[in-house]
């Protein structure tokens, strides 16, 4: 891939603007009745198998989720946090619950995680942390592939999980093991968003070049291709580092960090990713609060998934309610990882100050401006 990679990086040029923005989803809208969607759930409780104690596993906190539509209803994988652990963001321990909803917006919830640490071959990277931030597609043969976060308080690793019915997973490990002889198991790794075309209701993983392309990691968004979606190679530029398809902007909303959201869309216009932007105290955007995080968008080349076309310089969603601006984290957050197409809109859910599960909705019959 090193040869690709150069040609890649000749072709680059600086992104410049489309006009009207017409390749960007939205507006969306956050309707007041339902939102937040999710909140935590004192009363759901679980056997762990590796603390051996009955836990309330989503007590403190319910957020981040992925989305997909399978039979006609939108289902939600969303991180929970038990109240174990250090009273600080990334001191409990996850797990990954399951909803269901069949207007996208009220969601009935069961009472155990599908997926958490537990006695097998992933424990060494899962716990005590456990497991987060989880985004999905499907696969050609209609299977699911997930990608989270394995936490086992030491370092973070991108991992790859796959299911038949969203509810039994297949663990694979850290989605970099293989790759450059064992060059990236230990990289800090995650938010891995999977390239993915749009049929009817479904998101499925879609390849370009002959390969499988993910967008992954912050503060800088990096990119990784495969050629199973399960054992992934990070693209390394010119002079062997990790090659950023897109970084932080000075004085933008997305000054501090950028972090890859839902899956990539490939789309007439080219491929939208939608980004989690984290603005900074001192280089920021002034009219937004500091480490406050929005939502932005991108689009790349649909032949060349490394090459910036355009960007967005201003968030597409932001923090404006409370509970969007409350709990573990009180800068607020509008964290976008879960998109679908279902009945003929677009449903955005984002998890909301580390605490909550919001949603937001918008139909493509009201186009911007």
């Amino acid at each position: 891939m090193k040869g690709f990679a150069t040609v890649v990086l000749m072709l680059l040029s600086a992104p410049g603007s489309v006009p009207g923005q017409q390749w960007m989803f939205g507006p969306f809208e956050k309707p007041n009745a339902v939102n937040p969607a999710i909140t935590p759930g004192p009363a759901s409780r679980f056997r762990s198998s590796l603390s051996d104690t009955m836990v309330r596993w989503e007590e403190h906190a319910t957020f981040n989720p992925a989305a997909v539509v399978k039979d006609g209803a939108v289902y939600l994988l969303y991180r929970a946090e038990d109240a174990s652990g250090a009273h600080m963001i990334g001191g409990h321990t996850s797990r990954i619950g399951l909803a269901e909803s069949n207007d996208g917006l009220r969601f009935t919830r069961r009472s155990a995680p599908v997926l958490y640490p537990d006695r097998d071959d992933q424990r060494q990277y899962e716990w005590p942390g456990g497991v987060e931030d989880p985004r999905i597609v499907e696969a050609e043969d209609g299977s699911y592939v997930l990608t989270y976060t394995q936490w086992n308080r030491r370092i973070p690793r991108l991992a790859v999980a796959t299911s038949r019915d969203l509810v039994s997973w297949t663990k694979h490990g850290p989605a970099f093991a293989k790759a450059s002889g064992g060059k990236y198991l230990n990289l800090e790794s995650k938010s891995g968003a999977i390239l993915a075309r749009v049929e009817g209701n479904r998101v499925i993983a879609t390849k370009v070049g002959g390969t499988y392309w993910m967008y992954f990691n912050v503060p800088d968004i990096l990119i990784a291709t495969s050629d199973d979606l399960i054992a992934w190679t990070p693209l390394e530029d010119t002079n062997g580092g990790l090659m950023k398809v897109l970084s932080p902007r000075p004085g933008h909303f997305d000054s501090w960090l950028v972090e890859a959201g839902p899956p990539a869309l490939l789309t007439e216009h080219g491929i939208v990713v939608m980004y989690n932007a984290g603005n900074s105290e001192t280089d920021g955007d002034p009219s937004l609060p500091g480490r406050i995080y929005t939502g932005g968008q991108a689009l790349y080349d649909p032949r060349n998934p490394v090459k910036l076309l355009a960007r967005a310089d201003a968030p597409f969603i932001r923090p404006t309610e409370d509970y969007e601006r409350t709990g573990q984290y009180p800068q607020g957050t509008t964290f976008v990882e879960g998109l679908v197409p279902f009945q003929g809109r677009w449903y955005l859910y984002y998890g909301t100050a580390d605490t909550r599960v919001g949603v937001a909705v918008w139909d493509p019959k009201r186009r911007r401006p």
